[in-house]
Parts: structure tokens; C-alpha cells; sequence
């Protein structure tokens, strides 16, 4: 366990919430279409988007593109602003603990054929509508369903 992670869960267990940092990696299709990736969770197998623990001395855009790279074996460019937050609760050994998630977009330029976790995890492309039928958390089944993206910025700010 890392040590932000154990400190999350330190701060947990009194009572305090805890956060996260997520990606959810994007395309668009022939037709123009954005298209999402899901990741299947390694203990549950239950589709979610790429997630993890704020990292020391990355800010959260980085550590999401990160997750992205370990869970999804995806690399991109992940926006500036985040697309949004969700809550849901996070199973640990003895108890369940309210993690507050920021959520970031990244669009995706390369799958990786190998990467860190793709013995532990399933990754499948879906419209956001199918994606957010299979997703469990509320929230984020929500922000997936109604994602949108931002209009063209001016260069160097993405």
C-alpha cells in the first residue's frame, strides 16, 4: 500500500473524506462520435474508469494520465479542467470508506498492446450511453452519460 494511500485511509477511518483522481479516456469514431473507455476493476470486474490515489508531488491531471497509462494501457492528452467529480464508496478489508472523485478527460492517441495491469483488467470501447448503463456508480454513471466536450481551445491549452 502506498503511503498516500495509507494516509487516505488513516483520514477515513476518522471520519473524514477521502479523494481520488480519475481519467476517463476518449476517441472520436469515423463518424465523428466520441467513444469512452471502460477498464473492468480487479477485484469485482465491474466497469469503471481508470482511478487512483493523488500521487506526492503530481497534480491531479497527471496522476490521472497516469492511472490511465498503468489500468487502461492508454497515452494521450488529458484536458486542463476536469469534466466533473463523482462520490461513490470504496471497499477496503473491513470497511467501506466515501471517496470523492475529480475526473478528467483524456484523449486518447495510443493503446498500448501491453501494459502494467492487462492480466488483471478488461478495457472495452462504448458510446457514453452504453457505458453508463454498465457503470454502478450513480455519479459517474451520470457524467459519462452527459459527457461533453469542450469546444476548440487555442493551441497549448488542452
Amino acid at each position: 500500500m502506498t503511503a498516500t494511500k495509507k494516509k487516505a485511509v488513516r483520514r477515513a477511518k476518522k471520519g473524514e473524506r477521502i479523494r481520488q483522481v480519475a481519467a476517463i479516456p476518449f476517441r472520436l469514431n469515423e463518424h465523428g462520435d466520441i467513444e469512452v473507455m471502460l477498464v473492468t476493476s480487479r477485484t469485482t470486474k465491474r466497469f469503471i474508469v481508470p482511478k487512483g490515489w493523488p500521487m506526492k508531488g503530481k497534480n491531479g491531471r497527471k496522476a490521472a494520465t497516469i492511472e490511465a497509462m498503468e489500468e487502461a494501457g492508454v497515452l494521450g492528452k488529458t484536458l486542463k479542467q476536469p469534466a466533473g467529480t463523482y462520490s461513490y464508496w470504496k471497499r477496503l478489508a473491513n470497511r467501506f470508506v466515501h471517496v470523492d472523485v475529480i475526473v478528467y478527460l483524456l484523449e486518447v492517441t495510443e493503446e498500448l498492446a501491453n501494459w502494467q495491469e492487462a492480466k488483471r483488467r478488461q478495457r472495452a470501447w462504448l458510446t457514453p450511453a452504453d457505458a453508463a448503463m454498465l457503470i454502478d456508480e450513480p455519479d459517474l454513471s451520470t457524467l459519462v452519460k452527459t459527457l461533453t466536450l469542450p469546444g476548440p481551445m487555442p493551441p497549448g491549452e488542452a
